[in-house]
């Protein structure tokens, strides 16, 4: 069974130990070797918080899990360690990190269920945030900002954060804010005077050097509320991203930064009127352009549809299928348009119409590698080449007059 020192002390970064066996896996560049200590200050990814890594004698650990019958830790490194005495060294910066967000997370979750009963089911520490499970009702932006400030405050009395030892009942019987049906001597970390709960992660010492907590994100999950959240340096970096993020905007925008908010509120409300004029006059804009491909264009045959084609300048596919759709209106037109300088392409035809457009483009799409589809009545696609877009009109007429 591996001594987990980590349990009793989480600021341990250097220890000693005998490696009890020291066992290969895999073959060439995935090779690793499992090995077994008979006591470890790293600590093995369980109950939703990552693995430590750092060195064993100069030897890279990478990745720290529990044995199948839990009482063992295997340590996976890149070469293999002699068995005896070895020295480890904990990845500090890392098993910090991971100290901050934790605690965080126990101060946050107690805050939730001390200010409104809402109970966390379930933890997930993540490389750029954390985040915790809530059962709730519902969760408004009131239940955010008084669980922050409450977590935050905890933070700042700097409490002490200390281990208890105890079997379930000592545990229940000391006020444990979750219930624990194991069996033995259970593990438990208590916040002074606040927070009492069974875990077996590592944490701080004391609250204040969680430095601050910060809500980054809520969304709903099935039955529960998915809350993301960063302590510490995370927190750090992540106050000072934002606040990067909104000296940009401020500067682009020609405000300060308060004003941030109000005048983007302007500003989309101004782009929303733009587009709707520019929606209008591209309509406008279309209408005239069919009449005029439709005037310039020769009658059919008395049993066939009127084809109207065209290769348009700088067309969209949208302002393409809008045109297309203005021609075909009218009775008994088929239209055949391209984009020259986007290659896209768009066929219809006038409802009833006789001719399937969507199989033909299929079929002329495969002469120019294109991609595309569409109904029996309106299609559309593209081609790599646009250079080829007036070929391939031609080649769409051709394949329509002999049909």
């Amino acid at each position: 069974m591996t001594e987990r020192l980590y349990y009793r002390d989480s600021f341990l970064r250097h220890f000693d130990a005998q490696v009890l066996s020291c066992e290969q896996e895999g073959e060439g560049k995935n090779a690793r070797w499992r090995i077994v200590l008979d006591r470890t200050a790293f600590y093995p990814r369980s109950g939703g918080q990552p693995h430590d890594t750092g060195k064993l004698g100069g030897v890279s650990v990478v990745e720290v899990g529990d044995s199948d019958a839990g009482d063992e830790i295997i340590h996976y490194a890149l070469a293999p360690v002699k068995l005896g005495h070895v020295r480890g060294e904990i990845d500090w910066t890392r098993r910090f990190d991971h100290m901050q967000q934790h605690t965080g997370q126990h101060l946050l979750s107690a805050a939730f269920v001390e200010l409104f009963n809402f109970p966390t089911v379930s933890f997930h520490l993540g490389r750029d945030a954390s985040s915790i499970d809530l059962e709730a009702p519902s969760i408004v932006p009131r239940h955010l900002e008084e669980a922050e400030r409450r977590t935050n405050e905890i933070i700042f009395e700097d409490r002490v954060v200390a281990v208890r030892f105890g079997t379930a009942e000592e545990l229940a019987e000391a006020g444990v804010r979750k219930k624990v049906d194991r069996e033995g001597v259970l593990r438990a970390i208590e916040v002074d005077g606040y927070d009492r709960q069974p875990c077996g992660g590592t944490h701080l010492a004391r609250t204040g050097q969680a430095g601050m907590l910060l809500l980054r994100k809520l969304e709903k999950r099935r039955d529960v509320w998915r809350l993301e959240f960063v302590c510490g340096l995370r927190a750090l970096a992540a106050a000072r991203g934002d606040f990067a993020t909104l000296t940009e905007a401020a500067s682009r925008l020609s405000c300060g930064l308060p004003d941030v908010p109000s005048v983007v509120a302007k500003t989309m409300e101004e782009r929303g009127a733009q587009h709707g004029n520019a929606k209008r006059l591209e309509e406008r804009l279309a209408e005239l352009e069919s009449q005029t491909l439709l005037a310039k264009s020769s009658p059919g045959a008395a049993d066939s549809a009127r084809i109207v084609d065209a290769v348009l300048e700088d067309a969209t596919p949208a302002y393409l299928g809008l045109v297309a759709g203005k021609i075909v209106a009218r009775p008994n037109i088929i239209g055949l348009l391209a984009g020259r300088s986007t290659g896209h392409i768009a066929f219809a035809q006038s409802s009833g119409g006789k001719t399937d457009v969507g199989k033909l483009l299929r079929e002329i799409l495969t002469e120019f590698d294109g991609k595309g589809g569409g109904k029996k009545d309106f299609a559309q696609g593209s081609i790599p080449d646009a250079a080829q877009v007036e070929v391939l009109i031609s080649r769409a007429k051709e394949v329509l007059g002999k049909l």
